[in-house]
């Protein structure tokens, strides 16, 4: 029993999904097939409403680039259509609904339902190559059914026929039923119109079964279990006695089996012998044709009826196999006969006269195509005398594809196939010959049988009307006919018309030995012959006529695969290309086969450059010219020397400049940018900046888009075009040009203008505006009027600098035109890629680039700020970047510049009183994170450049737009340069006083906070610190401070020592612990505690590298820590030999407060030495290389640590009796020393000049203090009984008091880095953290 043929899911899949993907991408084809089937749905009024709006749904989630939009658009559509599935027009777009939303399973099952509701539509109008490729395998059964119900209809005639058949000569090899059907007699006619209609129907039913069939394998979801195809149902007609028709009954038929999983008649066994004729053969093949053929209508129906003879669709693989048949050539008539030569010459009196020579070359081919040493002469006379249309030999028809032949292939059997045809055999894993079954011994598939294919070519050429009609040329600016201008043949003109006749008889000896000789020298010999008559042929001989010829042209394209002299395939290409230009049908030769292409192409990749012009003219796609990589050699035609080039209807640099830009306009952003660098890599720049003034309009164009695409890749070669530029003819260009190519050379002028250099840029615009045929500027705004609307801004923005160029005056309409459509392009939020190109475009008129071409507004803007390079500066090389190289020019530039950015800023914020503030505030709270911060930038820029711009009333615009946004803006910014441009901002209101009212009065409480952070990066925030503080004099709430967190260390006794470093909080307690706190959301997180000294932790500090901790102990020992991110890890132990009461450490030096009199100095080799030994030291301080010391005895003295030098700052008073007044603790910040000591005398704190020791302040407070911490603001006093006094630092009076709670007393203090949270250590074990509020 046969096997039969699975269909898996996944091929079902693919064919499907590829035909709905093809509808999606073809528009023209989408609309036609949904108006098929909407006229063949028959629905009521609603849901016809229904289904249009469906289809409406449709069309624009196809056109709309915007994700949500075609989102909401299929899903409305598929809710449409979910109710009406039960129409084909509904099945139809719900398929192509389902692929766009990626349910490619549900869309196949979709669209079989049309195959199931409407068989015959589907594989006739909607989708007859789904049907071909998914149904035909399944069907092959009923086409043999069909064959033998026709065959035994037309056995009687057989016999009569066959004689007929035996007399027609060897030009009706492989003719149709034509014949044979001229005798079939009324009965038989109607039996075939019965068999037809039920040939009909049993399709339709077939179609039925297999799309129940298709659609159960999409829905099975057992992997494991397989769908048995199902029985295909075969209706047969049964002879009566009279061989009349019978009964009918249905009947189930088997599929046979499918070897190689395919079925194809070609190779079953009715056909296994198949004999290809010859010229002198006088056998023919018996064996009716298996593909079943349609019979004519004209042997069915009245002769009035029609007079085309069509085959049905599911037999015509392409449509050269549809035949036209005059009605009475399918009888044996002498009248008929000589009725249609009657009028084949009546139409030739109506056909235009040929010319004399014309008439004397035909005569000479057909006298050569006659001659016994012409082995097609037999064949081509009979096409040369031939009139009408032709059945292809079977010889020129492959026997898989039953096309005629493109690219023939003959096998080591002698089987001729089509190349694609026998490549789609081997991939199926076949390793056989399709016909003899003979196992191959090499699969790899040789070259192109070019005798076969001259005859084919030679074929086709006399019977125009049998073959696929030409297509429309590409090149339709560059087509025109050659027309013969042959002198008369009058005697004055005997001496012209024998050279013209030598002539020809050279080029007619030249054709027959390029595809004629099988000697390889004889025919280059030809090429370079015709080459040269080609050249000089300047007697008006119509030699293109005589060469494009298919034949011929296969002759020069197997020159191409087998010459190896560079001069003969430079010929070569040259008449190709020649051809190529003026003739389309060339280019469709050359093109049918793939091969050819690639072999031009690889020549070209090898070396031969004039094949870039061949390349050109046969106009390949571009992922063609992608996939077969010749960028490269693409560039290097631009570095070979004009003069070392053949003279060609198009220069080779022309051709290869506008290949190029093909590839970089159809390319991806990885492969545009690789070609960038490739051009950059080979220095191949200049070449196509000197297209720039090439005389064809189409190479300027092209050298434009590369030239853009260059610059907006690397910038660096800006100044490279701005010298060598020729600009002139690119403006004579912008007139003549498509909308899509005037604004490539507008943003290519955009680009151009962004030099380094303020100068240059002024230079290149002036050449803009006054070179041009026109007047640019009116040009530009015409067309900027009607431009598309991502195209405007860069419009505007030239159109705005041109008109700048001269001091500004009162009123400009180009003026007004430019920034009235940046600011709507910037307001007009249906158009978000023109938004951010608006906002891009108003950031880059500040006028200052860096060697990219990149804007440096923002550099620029943080330099004002007071961002430098200097090794003090805070700011890590990660948050702002190494950009003042480029912001550093000569005084010329900077002068021009800065007159520039004056120009522009004064006009951008003058416009209507400042309505672009408006647009940029509502870009600032825009959800694209681009478009914010492009406003932001913009915004800050022109609110800096009102403090230097004339007072015009302004300046309360943009207050009012843009203050509080700022203010949000320098609160709530991660990015710290942001938040200083913020400031920048803020800053420029200052200057004016409604916005020092509206900062000091509304916004100081939200600002002070972000400027104390900000003051470690730009001493601009210490200056508005100073000015905000000074303003709010008599306001006291700006320094309030509320209680964060606070922590029972009890158990280990005092807190001794604290300390804050980067995110960290360290402190030392009495029982010799350390521990390590994180302030996380207002709480004290313990990260490690550590106990490696048995004593008190009496001092912590950090080294002056920052990458240490230092702890000293009561222990006797100092031990040094690394810091890491979650703990620290003790490195060293020192042994002091004294107890650490107090411990300072320098690069080199460890100095701490002994047990007894004097400071231990301890340098990094073990040495150690005693200090002020004269002095019992209570607390130390160091700054500068310099220790400063505070005695028991109220002194105050500056040890100088190289010199040893003692200066005393403070003298102290000894007392016998009562109690001493020591300073408990010193601080050093900037330029002043300040000590706390005893309050018996009413100062407490005194404060010193470092620099001479005079005293410059005191604090007046009755507290005993007993530690200090010291921001840039304020003073905090730590007292005993639990409270902390903080002062103001300039003014030196009190503005807050801190309660901790307890009777306790303060033993220590650290501030965080950016002085807003302090933290306390206290005696009885508490550690607060408090926060400025």
């Amino acid at each position: 029993m046969n096997t039969v043929t699975v269909t898996t899911k996944a091929h079902i899949l693919r064919y499907i999904t590829a035909f709905v993907t093809g509808v999606i991408h073809q528009s023209e084809l989408r609309r036609h097939l949904i108006e098929t089937l909407h006229r063949e749905t028959h629905v009521n009024q609603v849901n016809i409403k229904q289904l249009n709006l469906a289809a409406d749904a449709l069309e624009s989630a196809v056109s709309s680039s915007s994700s949500s939009i075609r989102s909401s658009s299929l899903s409305l559509a598929e809710k449409l259509l979910l109710p009406l599935t039960d129409y084909t027009l509904s099945s139809f777009i719900l398929s192509l609904i389902l692929i766009l939303r990626n349910r490619s399973d549900e869309s196949a099952i979709s669209l079989l339902r049309i195959f199931h509701s409407n068989p015959s539509l589907a594989r006739s109008e909607i989708a007859p190559s789904l049907y071909e490729r998914l149904f035909y395998i399944h069907l092959f059964p009923v086409f043999r059914w069909f064959d033998d119900q026709r065959t035994l209809i037309l056995s009687s005639t057989c016999e009569t026929t066959s004689r007929d058949m035996s007399d027609y000569s060897d030009e009706l090899v492989a003719m149709p039923y034509a014949k044979l059907l001229s005798n079939v007699s009324g009965e038989q006619a109607s039996k075939l119109r019965e068999l037809e209609r039920e040939y009909e129907e049993v399709l339709d039913e077939n179609c039925r079964v297999l799309a129940l069939y298709f659609k159960e394998v999409l829905m099975n979801k057992d992997e494991d279990a397989v769908v048995t195809p199902p029985l295909l149902i075969l209706k047969s007609a049964a002879e009566d006695g009279n061989g009349g028709g019978g009964e009918h009954r249905m009947e189930e038929m088997q599929m046979p089996e499918l070897e190689n999983g395919r079925y194809n008649p070609m190779w079953s066994e009715r056909d296994t012998s198949i004999e290809l004729l010859s010229s002198n053969s006088s056998s023919r093949s018996s064996q009716a044709p298996l593909y079943p053929q349609r019979v004519s209508p004209r042997v069915l129906n009245p002769p009035q009826s029609s007079k085309y003879w069509t085959t049905p669709v599911y037999l015509n693989s392409a449509p050269e196999t549809q035949y036209s048949l005059d009605e009475n050539s399918l009888c044996s008539s002498s009248d008929s006969e000589a009725e249609n030569e009657e009028k084949d010459k009546n139409i030739a009196l109506l056909e235009p006269q040929q010319s004399q020579t014309q008439e004397q070359m035909l005569a000479i081919l057909k006298e050569s195509m006659g001659s016994p040493d012409n082995p097609m002469a037999e064949y081509e006379n009979t096409l040369l005398n031939g009139s009408g249309k032709q059945t292809p030999p079977k010889d020129f028809v492959c026997p898989i594809t039953s096309n005629i032949f493109d690219d023939p292939v003959t096998l080591e059997t002698g089987q001729t196939y089509e190349r694609k045809a026998i490549e789609e055999w081997f991939n199926r894993e076949n390793i056989t010959c399709p016909i003899t079954r003979q196992k191959l011994q090499n699969t790899k598939l040789p070259k192109t049988n070019y005798v076969l294919k001259r005859l084919v070519a030679s074929w086709k050429e006399c019977n125009p009307s049998s073959v696929l009609p030409t297509c429309e040329s590409p090149f339709k600016d560059n087509e025109e006919e050659v027309k013969t201008t042959m002198p008369s043949a009058s005697p004055n003109c005997v001496i012209i018309q024998a050279t013209v006749d030598g002539m020809i008889s050279e080029l007619r000896c030249a054709i027959n030995n390029l595809y004629m000789s099988e000697i390889l020298q004889e025919s280059e010999m030809a090429v370079l012959q015709i080459e040269k008559l080609w050249r000089g042929g300047n007697m008006g001989l119509d030699i293109h006529s005589m060469l494009s010829k298919p034949p011929i042209i296969n002759g020069f394209m197997e020159i191409l695969f087998n010459s190896l002299e560079p001069q003969v395939l430079q010929a070569t290409v040259f008449l190709l290309a020649e051809m190529g230009s003026r003739d389309n049908v060339v280019i469709q030769t050359l093109t049918r086969v793939d091969t050819d292409v690639e072999c031009i192409m690889a020549l070209f990749k090898k070396g031969l450059t004039e094949a870039v012009v061949l390349l050109y003219v046969l106009n390949p796609s571009t992922v063609t010219l992608t996939e077969m990589a010749i960028v490269e050699s693409l560039i290097a035609v631009f570095i070979k020397k004009e003069e070392d080039l053949v003279k060609m209807c198009l220069s080779p640099r022309t051709a290869a400049v506008l290949l190029l830009a093909q590839v970089m306009g159809g390319s991806d952003e990885i492969i545009a940018s690789s070609i960038v660098k490739a051009m950059f890599s080979e220095k191949a720049i200049e070449a196509v900046v000197g297209s720039l003034g090439a005389e064809w309009a189409e190479e300027r164009v092209a050298a434009v888009e590369i030239l853009l695409r260059c610059m907006q890749e690397d910038g660096t070669c800006r100044n490279t075009i701005a010298d060598k530029a020729e600009l002139s003819p690119i403006l004579e260009s912008f007139i003549s040009a498509t909308d899509a190519e005037r604004f490539k050379i507008v943003e290519f002028f955009s680009e151009l203008i962004k030099l380094n250099r303020r100068t240059f840029n002024e230079r290149i615009l002036h050449i803009i505006k006054e070179e041009g045929p026109f007047s640019t500027m009116h040009t530009l705004l015409i067309y900027l009027q009607t431009a598309l609307q991502d195209q405007r801004p860069v419009m505007a923005s030239l159109l705005l600098q041109l008109d700048l160029l001269v001091e500004p005056r009162m009123m400009s309409i180009y003026r007004e035109e430019a920034i009235d459509t940046l600011i709507s392009c910037l307001g007009n939020s249906d158009f978000p890629t023109t938004q951010l190109a608006a906002a891009d475009t108003i950031m880059s008129l500040q006028g200052r680039f860096n060697s990219f071409g990149k804007p440096l507004i923002r550099e620029v803007l943080l330099k004002r700020a007071g961002i430098d390079k200097s090794p003090r500066s805070a700011v890590q090389e990660d948050h702002i970047s190494n950009f003042f190289s480029d912001i550093e020019t000569i005084p010329e530039e900077e002068k021009a510049a800065d007159d520039w950015e004056r120009k522009i800023a004064s006009v951008l914020v003058s416009h209507e009183f400042g309505i672009l503030f408006e647009a940029l505030a509502d870009g600032m709270k825009s959800r694209i994170p681009e478009l914010r911060s492009a406003c932001f930038i913009s915004a800050t820029w022109l609110v800096n450049m009102l403090t230097i711009l004339p007072d015009t009333g302004i300046q309360g615009a943009a207050r009012v737009c843009l203050l509080k946004q700022f203010v949000n803006k320098l609160n709530s910014a991660k990015d710290i340069e942001n938040r200083i441009l913020s400031m920048l901002a803020l800053n420029s209101f200052l200057h004016f006083s409604d916005g020092i009212r509206d900062l000091t009065a509304s916004y100081a409480k939200d600002i002070l906070k972000g400027l104390r952070e900000l003051k470690r990066f730009s001493p601009l925030a210490s200056e508005m610190l100073n000015v905000l503080v000074d303003e709010n004099q008599s306001n006291t709430d700006i320094w309030r401070h509320k209680e964060l967190i606070q922590v029972d260390c009890r158990d280990n006794g005092e807190v001794l020592s604290v300390i804050w470093f980067k995110d960290k909080i360290i402190s030392g307690h009495t029982d010799g612990r350390i521990k390590v706190w994180t302030l996380k959301d207002n709480l004290l997180l313990l990260l490690q505690e550590i106990q490696e000294h048995t004593k008190a932790v009496t001092s912590l500090t950090i080294s002056e590298s920052g990458d240490r901790l230092y702890s000293g102990s009561l222990d006797r020992t100092a031990k040094i820590w690394s810091i890491g991110k979650e703990a620290i890890h003790c490195e060293q132990v020192q042994d002091m030999k004294d107890q650490i009461h107090n411990l300072v450490v320098t690069n080199s030096t460890t100095c701490f407060i002994p047990q007894g009199a004097g400071i231990k100095v301890q340098s990094l080799n073990g040495e150690s030495k005693l200090l002020n030994s004269n002095k019992y030291v209570k607390c130390l301080a160091h700054a500068h290389g310099r220790l400063y010391c505070g005695c028991h005895d109220s002194s105050v003295q500056e040890i100088h640590l190289a010199t040893g030098t003692i200066t005393n700052i403070q003298s102290g008073s000894k007392r016998l009796l009562g109690k001493s007044n020591p300073i408990h603790t010193l601080k050093i910040h900037g330029e002043l020393i300040y000590a706390a000591g005893s309050s018996l005398d009413g100062t407490a704190i005194k404060i010193w000049n470092n620099s001479n020791y005079s005293m410059v302040g005191s604090l007046q407070t009755g507290s005993e203090v007993r530690a200090m911490a010291v921001s840039s603001d304020l003073i905090y006093l730590g007292c005993k009984g639990g409270v902390v006094e903080i002062w103001d630092k300039k003014k030196h009076n009190r503005v807050d008091t801190l309660q901790l709670g307890t009777n306790c007393k303060v033993n220590c203090m650290t501030l965080d880095s950016n002085e807003e949270i302090l933290v306390i250590g206290t005696s009885d074990g508490q550690i607060q953290a408090w926060e400025m509020t």
